[in-house]
């Protein structure tokens, strides 16, 4: 089998890590590589992957995974459509909304292109593509068996895509919610003088969630990660949106995951630290 992989960031590179060992060639494209390409360029060769200069090239991968960022899902998958081989196999990991993988399936398969949505449903990282994923869409039950033999831990949603994708989104407005509402109280604490009560009345109200190592994982994930859950949390507010619900919530999850993500600092020595730093960048006037 000849996989490829239609963006090069850390799903795709966790993935191919995790398949190495499989048997099968890979191939890979990122718009990157067109531009200051070379950091992706050296992923790519490192992990021993054929570097794609152009989308056609993927026509010749039996399986694409397409991993770009959640706003280019569509866009980036248009290019490639006039190229898909009758029976290639789309597979869409993009943390996106129902609708916009249902645009997607539909223009695969108007090509002659099998599409599944598969939702990743924890981080890529350590189990890489043995992380939990939820699949759906018409070629998921033919497809599960070959998946299960590559070591994927996957599962059958349903035969609709987009359904795997609706579970992950309804998730994860818990998920990076929890996240946002952690962070914000730390910050606005810090920011009143009453870190210490806080901190202190959150852990006797809330001991299961294992304070404040729960808080420090909190700050480090949104720090790091921020932007792309962000994306991912506006696509979030669509299915929401699409469903007659408030998608408002989820747009101001994305609106605190963007400014965590902007802050571009680590961890300090101690939550407080990181916290005050967090604290002292955001507060920061805004150029414009």
């Amino acid at each position: 089998m000849k996989i490829g992989f239609l963006g090069y960031g850390e799903a795709a590179r966790a993935f191919h890590e995790g398949l190495s060992g499989s048997g099968s060639s890979f191939i890979a494209y990122d718009i990157l590589l067109a531009s200051d390409g070379s950091t992706v360029r050296e992923a790519m060769h490192a992990r021993g992957a054929e570097i794609s200069e152009t989308i056609v090239g993927l026509s010749d991968a039996d399986w694409v995974f397409s991993a770009v960022t959640a706003d280019q899902s569509l866009l980036a998958v248009e290019p490639l459509v006039p190229h898909l081989r009758q029976g290639q196999v789309v597979i869409d990991i993009n943390s996106v909304s129902p609708g916009r993988k249902r645009e997607t399936a539909a223009a695969v398969e108007a090509a002659g292109g099998d599409y599944l949505d598969m939702a990743v449903m924890a981080p890529v990282h350590p189990r890489k593509h043995q992380t939990p994923v939820l699949l759906a869409g018409a070629p998921a039950e033919r497809l599960l068996p070959e998946l299960l033999r590559l070591g994927f831990s996957a599962e059958i949603a349903s035969i609709a895509p987009g359904a795997a994708t609706a579970i992950k989104m309804v998730r994860s407005l818990f998920v990076k919610g929890l996240e946002a509402i952690t962070v914000e109280a730390l910050l606005a604490a810090k920011a009143s003088g009453c870190y210490e009560e806080i901190l202190s009345s959150l852990s006797g109200s809330f001991p299961g969630l294992n304070w404040p190592q729960f808080a420090e994982y909190q700050m480090e994930r949104t720090t790091r990660h921020g932007r792309r859950r962000a994306a991912e949390m506006r696509e979030s507010a669509a299915t929401l949106d699409a469903l007659g619900l408030r998608g408002g919530l989820a747009a101001e999850i994305a609106e605190v995951q963007e400014r965590m993500g902007a802050c571009g600092v680590g961890q300090a020595d101690g939550l407080e630290e990181t916290v005050g730093r967090v604290l002292e960048i955001r507060l920061k006037p805004q150029k414009s």
